[in-house]
């Protein structure tokens, strides 16, 4: 059995460089972003830094301990399952896991009394299970690298 993704992605000792990491994926998953729906992501983004440039380091923060519970039902999967990669794995169960993950976010904007932020959310949201499916390759390297 691996061990549980909250003792390892959110141990303290941990935690600085895997919300870093995290930064960097959101980031590179922007950027490469293409085509008027890439333009729309990255005026979104954006629009979010400048409300606040610490809104997105403190969502990572205060979302990751709700994501590492959602990614943890995948992560024993694949411990029990074995397989190239942890991102392939993740890759097999898109929808699932675009869902659970988005799910969170979902009900964390709700309760958000930032009405920037919900505006911005709205307008992305449509778009934002794909652009988490395409995010899952790297998504599961993060995991193995901190948690492997």
């Amino acid at each position: 059995m691996v061990a549980a993704l909250n003792e390892t992605l959110l141990d303290p000792s941990r935690l600085p460089a895997v919300v870093a990491d995290v930064q960097e994926l959101l980031d590179a998953e922007v950027s490469e972003k293409k085509g008027a729906s890439g333009l729309a992501v990255k005026g979104g983004y954006g629009a979010v830094k400048k409300v606040g440039p610490s809104i997105v380091p403190d969502a990572v923060e205060g979302l990751l301990p709700g994501f590492v519970s959602r990614l943890e039902p995948f992560w024993q999967d694949f411990g029990a399952a074995g397989g190239a990669g942890f991102g392939d794995f993740l890759g097999a169960r898109s929808e699932e896991v675009a869902d659970a993950l988005l799910g969170l976010t979902d009900e964390k904007i709700e309760r958000t009394d930032k009405g920037a932020i919900k505006k911005v959310y709205a307008t992305m949201r449509p778009s934002a299970k794909k652009n988490v499916i395409e995010a899952l390759p790297r998504l599961g390297a993060l995991i193995e690298k901190h948690a492997g």
